[in-house]
């Protein structure tokens, strides 16, 4: 258990739903102090979600403290801005204008607190003909271009079984945020870090707009490969399916000589990458017909012996068991947890050799479960002060 690189960092989270709290639990994780603003009574969404039962909160919620505070009261925004103004790192997803509209917007909060960094998720970002519009993580994988190729290529557009975009940008986020915070350790000037749905997304889209420009060709869905690096795809074993990825001259010669097939470097079909390339669907097909035969450890086991990156397609089951994932400590388990037992979630990733970051507690259990601790503490309040904001539906 380590306190992490962040210990001591006061990150006041008042974001909902995934791009925000997400941006959170990553500052949390490095040892941040974050103290979440969920609105009375409801919390935010995210504790009602996961499949078979709610525990993404669970996740993106440790490391948190809970105060339940309705921004939308006069005396509400009063506590949240004295709550920012003793904060280093403010994070909020909401549609652009909305903290204005509550007094809490970054030019009237830097007035008392010039040094805090602001990190601001949207759809579109703050500014622009779009910044008004509602956006969703699947929207900004929409108009980043991530959307227009991932599927089967006769088929309507696929998404990723996970909220990508969202995550993208909360990423970004965070690395917005821990940069400003470099420049407000030299100047003591805080700033607004924006980030954007769709331009997280595109940031990630490697060449496709270059390749565009420069040539016309606009990428289409190509489905489980990628047009011309091959082979590198999803092959079927007799009992399963296994990753191989040999596009490179020399993993491909390793990957012929496994096969059994030596002729098949020198062939002119597949002699360079850019003969593999147009001949993909034909080489994909050949090395298919020979793993059909294999079970998935008898393949492993010749990809491991002549050096050829691949992989098992990992499942929760598989990742629960498998002694890389144990011995990197990827997943941490929380035995005493009062509602589930034993949930077990990923880890704190990046590893940091001095100052790693780690699950320092469980995501609140219930909605305003710290308002005595932080309010108390932070602002000075006592019992009867917190009794009363209750019975007004403040907090």
């Amino acid at each position: 258990m380590s306190d992490g690189p962040l210990k001591g960092l006061i990150v006041v989270e008042t974001g909902q739903l995934i791009a925000g709290p997400f941006c959170g639990q990553l500052l949390g994780d490095m040892g941040a102090t974050v103290i979440k603003i969920e609105p009375p009574e409801v919390g935010d969404p995210m504790r009602a979600w996961g499949q078979g039962a709610p525990v993404w909160w669970e996740v993106i919620a440790r490391n948190k403290k809970s105060v339940s505070i309705d921004l939308r009261k006069p005396e509400g925004q009063d506590l949240a801005r004295r709550l920012i103004d003793g904060a280093d790192v403010l994070i909020e997803n909401f549609r652009p204008g909305t903290l204005e509209g509550w007094g809490l917007g970054p030019d009237r909060l830097h007035q008392s607190n010039p040094g805090l960094i602001v990190v601001r998720m949207s759809g579109y970002g703050q500014t622009g003909p779009y910044s008004d519009r509602a956006g969703f993580g699947g929207i900004g994988e929409a108009m980043g271009g991530w959307r227009n190729i991932v599927g089967e290529p006769d088929r309507p557009p696929s998404r990723m079984g996970v909220s990508i975009g969202d995550a993208l940008a909360a990423t970004y986020g965070c690395i917005g945020a821990l940069a400003a915070l470099r420049h407000r350790d030299a100047t003591g000037q805080g700033q607004v870090v924006d980030s954007a749905l769709y331009e997280a997304v595109l940031q990630v889209m490697e060449s496709l707009v270059p390749e565009y420009t420069a040539t016309g060709v606009s990428r289409q869905r190509s489905g489980a490969i990628l047009p011309g690096i091959a082979p590198s795809n999803v092959y079927p074993c007799s009992d399963g399916e296994y990753l191989i990825g040999a596009n490179g001259e020399g993993v491909f010669r390793r990957l012929c000589e496994a096969m059994g097939r030596p002729e098949l470097i020198d062939d002119p079909r597949y002699d360079s990458h850019a003969a593999r390339g147009a001949n993909q669907t034909g080489l994909d097909d050949l090395i298919a017909n020979w793993t059909r035969a294999l079970t998935v450890e008898g393949l492993e086991a010749l990809m491991l012996k002549h050096g050829v990156p691949a992989g098992r397609i990992y499942k929760p089951a598989d990742m629960l068991t498998d002694p890389h994932f144990a011995a990197r400590e990827a997943l941490v388990e929380m035995p005493d947890h009062p509602r589930f037992p034993g949930l077990t979630m990923q880890n704190v990733f990046p590893k940091l050799s001095a100052t790693p970051g780690s699950v320092r507690s469980i995501a609140p259990q219930s909605v305003g479960e710290h308002n005595l601790e932080v309010l108390g503490e932070r602002l000075g309040m006592d019992a009867a002060d917190i009794t009363r904001l209750q019975t007004a539906g403040v907090i």
